[in-house]
């Protein structure tokens, strides 16, 4: 048996510092509006908000990447 370990062929992830995104920073990332975010969030295809506070909701920024990623992985 070879001592070799097989080349990794996987994409470097983009490092991204772990916070939490408001609506207006998703929007941006994503590209899409406030509308068709919750109707993803409704249909289980999107990262779900967390509540922050009483009138509060964000998203884990590291959900939000992944997400990003897989969907830019989708295209090719």
């Amino acid at each position: 048996m070879s001592s070799q370990s097989s080349p990794i062929t996987e994409t470097p992830q983009p490092q991204v510092e772990r916070h939490i995104m408001r609506r207006d920073e998703v929007e941006r990332k994503t590209g899409f509006k406030r509308a068709h975010i919750y109707n993803l969030m409704k249909e289980g295809k999107f990262p779900q908000a967390k509540r922050i506070g009483l009138r509060a909701v964000g998203w884990d920024s590291l959900e939000i990447e992944r997400w990003v990623v897989e969907r830019l992985g989708q295209q090719a």
